[in-house]
Formats: C-alpha cells, structure tokens, sequence
C-alpha cells in the first residue's frame, strides 16, 4: 500500500535499528479518524444539549460528559488503525505506545512533563499582568480568599467557625495547590490518554509526511474543533458562537506545539499525556494567583487564551533557535532494537 512504512534514521541518541514513517499520509484513515472521533463526541454531548446550560444539572452532567467525550479519540484511532491496514506488529510503535525506547529519554521527558505546563502557565498568568489584562496578589491572596470565604459562607455556622479554625495560612494552601499539580497530572492523565492517543498518538503522525509543522498546526486545530460540541455550550469561554470555537482553536494549536513536539522528539505519547494531564491540572492556577476582583476574562488570561498563546510563542521561538524542531531530531516512533550480533 502506498501509505506503508519506510525506514529513516533512528533518533539520536536513541541506538536502535531504523524507525519508519508512512511514506504519505493515508487521508483515507485520515477521515474515518475524523468522522469517528467528531461523530462520537456530538453524540455523547447530546444529553447536555437538550438539557440546556440553565439547567440545574447541567454542570454535574458535563463533567461525566467531557470525561466520556476524551475516550472518543482513541476509539476513532483504533478504527483508523485498521482502515489504514497498520501491520499488527506496528501499531503500539506507530501510537507510540510500546516499546518505551529509548527508555531513559521518555521517561525523563515524562517526568518533565508533569511541571512544565505549569511553568507555562505561570508564564501566561505573568504576561497577563504585564499587560493589564488581570491583577495579581501573590502575598495576601485576596481573590483565593474570597473564594474560600464564600464556600465556608455556604456552610451553617458551627461547621463554618470550625473550618475557619482547623485552616492553614492563606499561603499554605496556595503552597498546596501549586504542590498537587504534579499529582493532579498523574490523575488527569487517565482520561488525557483517551485525547492523545488519538491526536498526538494516530494524527501527528499520520499526517507527518506533510512536514513537521504542517502536521503540527493541523492537528492541533483538529484537536481544537473538536471541543465544539461543548465549547459552543459556553463551556471555557462563556461564548456559544464562532468565537469560543475560533479561542479555543488557537489554544489548541499552540499548545499542540508543544505536546506534539515531545511526541516527536520521544517517539512516544506518554509525555504528551502526561503533559496533557497537567495542563488540565493547571489551567486554574490564575483564581488562585488573582487580586480580588480582578478581572477574570477567559479569552485573556486562560492558558487556552491570548496570554498563553503569548507565552508558548515565546517558548516555542526558543526552541526553533535551539534546533528543536529540526527533523534529524525526532524520533517519531520508537526504533527497533538492533539484534545482538554473535
């Protein structure tokens, strides 16, 4: 089939035989992927549409339906696996699954990759500020603590004077926050799988003959359109029109530079999983950071916004001068073990 695997160098470092790649992009699989992973997620989202978002079960509903809709990725990357007619032997290398080579490299990048989405993050909230779109309070925590002030405001007044009583310094619980993205990294990997083994693990790859960073925007915009049957319920943003799909797009892409690049530079999805993961885990470090009533516009000072959009531009400018993207250091898929001679 003229989709086939071809060998190209091994990445560096990596002392294995020769990787492949496919030889062109197998648009067929391409749109089944596409088709399968869009259509799943509009029919999971139908509950929540006709249920609407005033009612009051909508956000109990949306988290079980978003945590569903992550899953419908890598069952259209199953699919598209077959229609592409994957060898059986190449598909957890072409998903970038198994095997985990070379070892060291992918799991340091793993590693890595629960606090650097952070870092970005962080990033984005400081560039927020420089530009005025948000203000900060990083002693008192104002706008944390109007928010923990509000939930024991929710409580009757015995359980509230105890809770006040038992709780840490404001800034020990900011401390604590920052602390379990790490952790919440780890967890929200598990439903972060389900997304990248279809964008980073199938598409990027698929759509790899294209050239580097063709495969990149591309898929991260796939990856971005695809939220739409939630985005265009005000999820995010609060906007229902084409302007939450098109904020949410542009968060996509830039940030699938940046998991897509570890995917490429490993040859294995694990840390853009991961890194998935903790950017899920981060995304609302800016209540915790921000004044009290500051303003708070999504568009601006969500890392899916145009502060992150900064800050991964400027991250990603670093790397391009550094050589990162250059194609003779991807990796791609993990390289076959070369066999002992005698």
């Amino acid at each position: 089939m003229d989709e086939g695997p071809t060998n190209v160098p091994a990445c560096d470092g990596a002392g294995g035989a020769p990787t492949f790649r496919l030889r062109s992009v197998p648009w067929l699989a391409v749109a089944v992927f596409a088709v399968v992973s869009f259509g799943l997620s509009w029919l999971v989202a139908i509950p929540l549409w006709r249920i609407g978002a005033e009612d009051p079960a909508f956000p109990v509903l949306l988290g079980l339906v978003a945590s569903v809709m992550m899953a419908t990725p890598a069952i259209g990357a199953v699919v598209a696996l077959f229609v592409a007619r994957i060898p059986r032997g190449e598909r957890l290398r072409l998903l970038g699954m198994w095997p985990l080579r070379p070892a060291r490299r992918v799991v340091w990048w793993t590693v890595c990759a629960t606090v650097a989405p952070l870092l970005v993050v962080a990033l984005a909230i400081g560039i927020a500020a420089l530009l005025g779109w948000t203000r900060l309070d990083l002693v008192g925590f104002s706008g944390f603590r109007a928010t923990i002030d509000a939930q024991l405001g929710a409580l009757d007044g015995s359980a509230a004077e105890l809770a006040r009583a038992t709780m840490p310094p404001i800034g020990a619980l900011v401390a604590l926050q920052i602390a379990a993205v790490p952790l919440g990294a780890l967890v929200n990997s598990v439903l972060a799988f389900g997304e990248e083994l279809g964008w980073r693990g199938w598409l990027l790859p698929a759509l790899r003959p294209l050239g580097t960073w063709p495969a990149l925007l591309v898929s991260g915009a796939v990856w971005g359109l695809w939220h739409s049957p939630l985005i265009l319920l005000g999820y995010n943003f609060g906007l229902t029109d084409w302007r939450g799909v098109a904020l949410m797009t542009a968060g996509c892409v830039a940030w699938g530079l940046l998991l897509g690049w570890a995917r490429l530079r490993t040859g294995s999805v694990w840390p853009a999983v991961v890194g998935h993961g903790a950017l899920n885990a981060s995304g609302g470090l800016i209540v915790v950071v921000a004044a009290v009533g500051a303003p708070l516009d999504p568009a601006l000072v969500l890392p899916l916004g145009a502060s992150g959009w900064i800050a991964i531009a400027a991250v990603v400018v670093i790397l391009v001068l550094c050589g990162q993207f250059r194609v003779d250091r991807q990796c791609e898929l993990a390289p076959r073990r070369v066999p002992a001679r005698p």
